[in-house]
């Protein structure tokens, strides 16, 4: 008999993209299961779950107050609300395990299910957990993690679930078509740069104010900078090519024409990167906690990386210490080699089988 998995996880893409990963992991491990996702109405997976084919169910959203405020007051009944309308999703669909990535939509699904003794897996992926999946953990059949957590001894460490699309990505087979599509030129080394969907000030200014000294040294660049931001674009008439877009669409080509990443390490960066085998100086947030460091910290570790400060990173260092070793073809390919071996392209695949055995 077929099996029917609800998966829940929005707000975020840091929460979206692992919970369809996984969608696709499971339907490739059994053609004949059926998948629903719930999220919150509003969020970004109202867009990229269609998008992908898969059926969407939305509930309203729950934010946990994180200190004392009026939406405490409120907080029972709303929660309660989403509760009730997540159990009749799940009756519905007579759903075999759900599956939680956190987010607004999570909780509800994990009290819903505990409440039909619906077994419950929940991913974490950051090294701190969420509110939501803090509470679901607590009678999950098993949790997973994308990497080691202290408070977590149990945990199963999966990695992140990454798009197939990346994990087989073949980026020598790509590459003629992502220097066309860019505009870039072949027989260059690429510095991808990218601060994720909203930009990030310190990278965007650290590469522009580097980017004729970076084109001197041979290095041609593909930043991105942000749909909400603006950066200068220097007058070309030979040589490497710097090419500045406010998003790219395409991140599998981009990939496949870059040879150095200068990125921020959220871990769906840092796990995306890794798994498609590229180096990569990474700059972790200057504010928080510190997790974004400690996302990055095993790739730099196992030689796939550069770690430097939001402080550190200015057009100096880019010329001095980054645009050396770019140039050293040798050294740049023995950490792309420490990257792909220290990076996890299986995770999708062994979440999928996870789920699938609490689901039996």
């Amino acid at each position: 008999m077929s099996k029917h998995i609800v998966l829940t996880g929005g707000g975020t893409a840091g929460h979206i993209e692992p919970m369809l990963a996984t969608a696709a992991a499971l339907q490739t491990a059994d053609e004949s299961i059926t998948i629903t996702c719930v999220g919150s109405r509003g969020g970004l997976e109202t867009t990229l779950v269609p998008e992908r084919g898969f059926e969407l169910k939305v509930v309203p959203a729950v934010p946990l107050p994180r200190k004392l405020s009026a939406d405490l007051v409120t907080l029972i009944p709303r929660l309660g609300g989403a509760v009730k309308q997540t159990r009749k999703i799940l009756k519905t669909v007579h759903a075999d395990a759900v599956v939680g990535f956190g987010g607004y939509a999570a909780l509800p699904a994990y009290l819903a299910a505990r409440s039909m003794k619906i077994p419950i897996v929940v991913h974490e992926a950051n090294l701190t957990p969420g509110l939501a999946n803090k509470v679901g953990a607590r009678f999950a059949k098993a949790v997973a993690t994308a990497a080691p957590i202290a408070s977590w001894p149990t945990a199963h460490v999966v990695g992140m679930p990454l798009r197939a699309s990346l994990t087989s990505l073949d980026r020598a087979g790509l590459r003629d078509e992502a220097l066309h599509h860019f505009n870039l030129i072949d027989h260059h080394p690429t510095l991808l740069v990218y601060g994720g969907s909203q930009g990030a000030r310190t990278l965007n200014t650290a590469i522009v104010g580097a980017a004729e000294s970076l084109r001197a040294a041979g290095i041609q660049i593909l930043h991105a900078y942000g749909k909400k931001n603006t950066v200068p674009t220097p007058r070309m008439t030979d040589g490497p090519r710097y090419v500045a877009v406010p998003y790219i669409d395409r991140m599998d080509l981009a990939y496949s024409v870059a040879d150095f990443v200068l990125c921020r390490c959220g871990m769906g960066t840092v796990a995306e990167v890794s798994a498609v085998g590229l180096p990569a100086c990474y700059v972790p947030l200057p504010h928080g906690n510190g997790e974004q460091r400690l996302n990055a910290q095993p790739i730099v570790d196992a030689g796939g990386g550069l770690l430097v400060d939001d402080a550190q990173l200015t057009a100096n260092y880019l010329q001095t210490s980054l645009a050396p070793l770019i140039a050293k073809a040798t050294t740049v390919a023995k950490m792309a080699a420490c990257a792909t071996g220290a990076g996890h392209r299986e995770a999708a695949d062994k979440l999928a089988q996870l789920v699938l055995q609490v689901a039996r």
